[in-house]
């Protein structure tokens, strides 16, 4: 079902470019008035689901249209976005202190204005699932899907951050601004010694949330992150991640889950690398690669990408240990080479390197 879109607009040339935006999606039902006294009725009458409205216009002007509306109960809710062409700090607070949910600065490009509707309507949606599971009882039980459709409204909010290889994310000592979320790519955890060694402690994969164990424990960072290849970073804001925890237990819940698995995760490989012969933690490396960050040939094999230096800082190891490795691991059959790809024809056969 199509939403309806309203706009209260004295600009003839912005009132109908901007309709004609709106309309061409084909996901909206638009209608236009030309000053504040006539967008008033038509709200009253029609009841929008969102309204766009300028702030300077003859005989009743946006501030004095919002107003009426937040005073009447049929009206109050419907988001509201101010469009104007003053950029003055007064007026944006002016806007927000009285109830706006946005502000979109004239000139807007498309995808500006598109994205800020959207946004509006995904956080009116969830302020109604948090309504009506609050009104229930529900709150502590969302299911898997609820989780991640809230989870994913703050990734869909979030500023999008294109990195290059090797570029940082965070470094050990930073304090956490954000929380991450990794959209495309890939990104490795790792220490860095004082004699320059470094350690790499985990890697992330597409679609996953990471950089939130010094969030929840309200530290700095211990470790760094850094892209392994060209990636695309989810920004979250720390206060929006805390709000979704504050409100949703069973999402807290879900991330204190995650904490304590990384935390055992990173436990069990110190005690790899202080008990297990080189052989085991290359194979571990391998094998922890190939299970988050691997693809399938066309026998079904699994194909890893990473560099002899990555490997070793995984494995915790010399760079001279990983070809000798790696060449043994070749004679026994364990793993074939295909240019700079290593290919595994089976991992529960490099689980049982000792």
């Amino acid at each position: 079902m199509s939403k309806t879109i309203l706009i209260i607009e004295d600009n003839l040339e912005i009132r109908e470019g901007t309709a004609e935006i709106l309309s061409l999606t084909g996901e909206y039902e638009v209608l236009t008035a030309m000053d504040g006294k006539e967008g008033v009725d038509m709200a009253f009458r029609h009841l929008p689901d969102l309204i766009l409205c300028d702030i300077m216009m003859p005989e009743l002007d946006g501030y004095g249209v919002l107003y009426m509306l937040s005073k009447n109960e049929s009206t109050a809710d419907i988001p509201f976005i101010f469009l104007t062409a003053k950029t003055e700090r007064a007026d944006v607070r002016k806007a927000m202190e009285m109830g706006a949910d946005d502000y979109l600065t004239k000139p807007f490009d498309d995808i500006e204005l598109l994205n800020a509707i959207e946004s509006r309507f995904r956080k009116r949606e969830r302020r109604v699932l948090q309504t009506a599971e609050e009104s229930t009882g529900l709150t502590l039980q969302l299911s898997e899907e609820e989780q991640d459709y809230l989870l994913q409204g703050l990734v869909k909010e979030a500023r999008v951050k294109v990195l290059k290889k090797k570029q940082h994310v965070y470094e050990s000592g930073d304090t956490p601004l954000f929380m991450y979320y990794l959209l495309k790519g890939k990104i490795r955890n790792f220490l860095l010694y004082q004699d320059g060694r470094e350690l790499s402690t985990g890697i992330h994969i597409d679609d996953s949330f990471f950089g939130y164990e010094a969030l929840l424990l309200n530290e700095q960072y211990s470790d760094n992150a850094e892209a392994l290849e060209d990636c695309e970073v989810a920004l979250i804001p720390k206060e929006q991640f805390f709000e979704l925890l504050y409100n949703k237990p069973a999402i807290a819940s879900k991330f204190i889950t995650l904490l304590s698995g990384n935390i055992r995760e990173k436990e069990e490989q110190m005690l790899g690398f202080a008990y297990d012969t080189v052989r085991k933690r290359v194979a571990n490396a391998l094998v922890n690669v190939a299970e988050k960050s691997a693809l399938s040939n066309m026998e079904g094999e699994i194909v890893v990408r990473i560099s002899r230096d990555d490997l070793a800082a995984l494995a915790g190891t010399a760079n001279e240990t990983i070809s000798r490795m790696l060449a043994d691991f070749k004679e026994e059959k364990l793993i074939t080479k295909t240019g700079n790809a290593i290919v595994i024809p089976s991992i529960d056969k490099l689980k049982s390197v000792r």
